[in-house]
């Protein structure tokens, strides 16, 4: 995807109605912010529309976070307006670039960054946690955090990840859970305990009643 006049048109105009729509909102966050230790971070490809604002609110001053962007078509879009908000990108998934992508991540935790990565991305299965994030998190020897956020009203699109997007005057919950260790789990009992934590924080903040 080149630098055509669209091409940027199209993400100012993603960009800008992704702060109309967050600062309409009430916001609501809960968990600590990151400290000094490096983490791998996990979120759900659905909740990507209004997730890089979250980092404005947990993520420690002076500390990167390097987001894990595919090379899937979509990809460079959601690199380009990621920029936007100032966070880094890495580019590659754990599963496809595999390699080259998990040695830059190698090398940012190594600096005692973050490294953000949708476990089911980017094309799915939907909910599913992919080897590579299990991986790095045991490889390096640091913990996992969850983030996530539920909104009380939203449309929902029809994509393999049911991608919301909330409504503009909602309210909106944030959620950063508590470091996680896998260290000593295999990696199928890994994905098990990390699947079993994302649905405690959805249910946790889910505003069905």
């Amino acid at each position: 995807m080149g630098n055509s006049f669209k091409t940027v048109l199209i993400t100012y105009l993603v960009f800008i109605l992704q702060w109309l729509i967050f600062l309409s909102c009430k916001k609501i966050y809960k968990g600590d912010k990151v400290d000094k230790a490096p983490y791998v971070i996990l979120f759900w490809h659905g909740r990507l529309a209004l997730m890089p604002f979250a980092f404005r609110y947990f993520r420690q001053k002076n500390k990167k976070a390097y987001v894990m962007i595919s090379h899937h078509r979509d990809g460079e879009m959601i690199a380009r307006i990621i920029k936007l908000f100032h966070l880094d990108t890495i580019r590659g998934s754990t599963s496809r670039g595999a390699s080259a992508a998990l040695r830059s991540a190698f090398k940012v935790l190594d600096e005692k960054d973050d490294i953000v990565i949708t476990p089911d991305g980017p094309r799915g299965p939907y909910r599913s946690i992919a080897d590579g994030a299990v991986l790095l998190a045991q490889k390096k020897n640091v913990k996992i955090r969850l983030l996530n956020y539920e909104a009380k009203h939203f449309w929902e699109f029809k994509s393999w990840d049911k991608m919301i997007l909330p409504k503009p005057f909602t309210t909106l919950i944030y959620r950063l859970s508590e470091p996680l260790d896998i260290s000593n789990l295999d990696k199928e009992e890994a994905k098990k305990k990390l699947l079993a934590f994302f649905k405690d924080i959805e249910e946790l903040d889910s505003f069905k009643e």
